[in-house]
């Protein structure tokens, strides 16, 4: 079972079905108390890190999901799901994130089109992981984001993406796993990717 943390931020729908199309039961997790007997955590988000921060906390999730990274649960962020898991966002100030991955969340150059909206190549690590396994190298994913992430620890960096410099696009620390881009939206390589997931992490 694949539970989806809802906490108020961003429409699940193609999500979940994106997971059922690739043979995934899910369940989406309205409570902390609903995360107990998932096998594995997808965690979503879309706009501003502080206002998603903001909801994790008031819906009640941020300590839950910090024990079931304990616990070695496999979780996937996505979008902000991803910038999330790191320490620190600069987005319209200074926000804490969960710090399960250290590191920073920065804006892009104030010379670029923000956001970034559209189709761009993820570059893999040497590293194999099986997150991207029979995914070929340089596929195309879709973003949307003006702000990105930039692990502390390369080791942490399984994928990254070109826009007006590199900044990271798949993490992974231990049994936590994040995508900037959306892979619900990006065809059949981001079904693979999210079939890797339940299937192989």
């Amino acid at each position: 079972m694949i539970g989806i943390i809802n906490y108020r931020v961003g429409n699940l729908q193609n999500l979940e079905n994106a997971l059922n199309y690739v043979g995934a039961k899910t369940k989406l997790i309205n409570t902390p108390e609903e995360m107990e007997g998932v096998e594995k955590i997808v965690f979503p988000g879309v706009g501003a890190f502080g206002h998603a921060a903001k909801c994790l906390r008031e819906h009640k999730f941020w300590e839950p999901l910090q024990e079931k990274v304990r616990q070695q649960v496999p979780i996937l962020g996505i979008c902000v799901g991803m910038q999330l898991l790191f320490s620190t966002s600069f987005e319209d100030g200074e926000h804490e994130g969960l710090g399960l991955v250290p590191g920073e969340v920065k804006r892009f150059d104030h010379d670029l089109k923000v956001p970034q909206m559209g189709w761009n190549r993820v570059a893999f690590s040497e590293q194999e992981d099986p997150l991207f396994k029979g995914i070929k190298n340089n596929s195309w994913f879709y973003f949307v984001h003006s702000y990105a992430c930039y692990p502390q620890d390369p080791k942490s960096q399984l994928g990254t993406t070109d826009y007006g410099g590199e900044f990271c696009s798949i993490a992974r620390k231990d049994n936590l796993w994040g995508v900037q881009f959306h892979p619900e939206k990006s065809q059949d390589d981001g079904l693979h990717l999210l079939k890797n997931f339940v299937e192989n992490c």
